[in-house]
C-alpha cells in the first residue's frame, strides 16, 4: 500500500514538473528577466536585480549591469521590474508590483535601486525573508529610501522611509541601509557629482575600490545624516557646478559620503552586509569605474576578493543608450522582452 502511493505521488510529481519549468521558463522575458550564467568565477552564484524606481531608471540600468556578470562573470542574473498588471507594461511609477520575488529564496546577492514602493504581503515577505537570512546586497541611489507602505496595520508599515516607530526611525533606509531621504545636497538636474578617490580620510585600500580611479555622475549629491559611525565610507562625493565631467568642484560645498558597507540585521534574523551608494542613476553607469564599483562591491560581498583585480573588463555588452532621468520620462510601452 506505501508502495503504491510514493509510486503514485512519483508519477504525479513527473506530471507536473515539465510544467511547472515550462511556466517558469515561459514568463522569462514576460514578468522577469533571465541570463545564464557562462563561464567565470561567478559560475554557480545567482543574483537577482530589482528595477522600481519613478526617476533614475533602473529598467535601463539592472538588465545592463545584469549582462556584464552573466556575459562576462559566469552568474545566473535575474532582472525584476515594476510592472502594471493590466498591460503587462514596465511602469516605473506603479508603485504596487514586482513580481519575481520569489527568485530571491535561492539568490546569492541583491542589487536594487527602488524607491517609495508599497507592495503587497506576499512580495514584501520575499523580501524579509531574503534580510532575515542575512544575504548580501547592494542598494543604490533611492534604495536609501525604498519604501512607503500605507497600511497602518502592514507589518511592514515601519520599514516606510520616514516611520517614527521605535526602533525603525528612518524605516529600512535608515536602519539597514544607513540612510533615508533627507535632501538634495546638490541642485538637482543642475549640479553632477564627482567621487574623490584621492586626499580624503577613508578605506582607500578596500577591495571593492581596487581599479576605482575616477567617477564622475551627473545625478547630484545627496544629503546624508544619519549614517552610523560603524558604517565603513569608501568614498565621498562633492558637487559640480554644472552637469559634465569637466565642471569644477563647487569647495563652497561640504563633502557628503557616496558609498559605503555596513553590517545589518532584522529582528530575529542573522547578520548580513549592505554596501550602499547614493550613485545609481542610468546615466551615472555610462562612467566605467561606476560599473567597476558594483562589480567589485558583488564580488567583495560574496566574499571572492581574490578575484577583483583593477584589470577586470566591465565593457558593456551589447547597446546601452540610457534616458536622461526625470518623473515620467520613462519609454512608454516598454516590455520585459525589449530588454534581452
Amino acid at each position: 500500500m506505501k508502495t503504491t502511493f510514493i509510486r503514485r505521488i512519483a508519477a504525479l510529481i513527473a506530471l507536473i514538473l515539465p510544467f511547472t519549468i515550462s511556466l517558469a521558463c515561459a514568463q522569462n522575458g514576460e514578468t522577469f528577466l533571465q541570463f545564464e550564467g557562462k563561464s567565470g568565477p561567478g559560475k554557480g552564484k545567482k543574483v537577482v536585480l530589482i528595477s522600481g524606481d519613478d526617476e533614475y531608471r533602473s529598467e535601463e540600468s539592472m538588465p545592463m549591469l545584469a549582462k556584464i556578470l552573466s556575459e562576462k562573470y559566469g552568474f545566473t542574473t535575474t532582472v525584476l521590474f515594476p510592472i502594471e498588471p493590466s498591460t503587462g507594461d514596465i511602469v516605473p511609477s506603479f508603485q504596487n508590483n514586482i513580481p519575481g520575488l520569489e527568485h530571491l529564496k535561492d539568490a546569492d546577492l541583491m542589487i536594487m535601486l527602488i524607491r517609495f514602493r508599497d507592495l503587497p504581503l506576499d512580495q514584501m515577505k520575499h523580501l524579509e525573508d531574503y534580510f532575515k537570512a542575512g544575504k548580501p546586497f547592494i542598494a543604490l541611489r533611492t534604495s536609501t529610501h525604498p519604501f512607503a507602505i500605507k497600511d497602518k496595520d502592514s507589518p511592514y508599515f515601519k520599514w516606510t522611509y520616514n516611520s517614527k516607530f521605535p526602533g525603525w526611525e528612518g524605516g529600512f533606509g535608515q536602519q539597514v541601509v544607513g540612510e533615508t531621504w533627507v535632501a538634495h545636497h546638490g541642485i538637482h538636474k543642475s549640479e553632477g557629482t564627482r567621487a574623490l578617490v584621492d586626499g580624503v580620510d577613508r578605506d582607500a585600500d578596500h577591495p571593492i575600490l581596487r581599479g576605482v580611479d575616477d567617477i564622475w555622475a551627473p545625478t547630484d549629491v545627496y544629503s546624508i545624516k544619519n549614517l552610523p559611525a560603524s558604517a565603513n565610507v569608501l568614498l565621498f562625493g562633492q558637487s559640480t557646478a554644472g552637469m559634465t565631467a569637466e565642471a569644477p568642484l563647487m569647495y563652497d560645498k561640504s563633502i557628503m559620503p557616496i558609498a559605503w558597507t555596513k553590517e545589518y540585521s532584522l529582528e530575529g534574523g542573522k547578520s548580513g552586509t549592505v554596501f550602499g551608494s547614493t550613485l545609481g542613476s542610468s546615466l551615472d553607469f555610462e562612467s566605467e569605474d561606476m560599473r567597476r564599483l558594483i562589480l567589485n562591491a558583488s564580488f567583495w560581498l560574496l566574499e571572492m576578493s581574490d578575484v577583483i583585480t583593477p584589470e577586470l573588463s566591465v565593457d558593456i555588452v551589447g547597446n546601452y543608450e540610457p534616458t536622461m532621468f526625470g518623473f515620467d520620462s520613462f519609454r512608454k510601452g516598454m516590455k520585459v522582452e525589449d530588454f534581452k
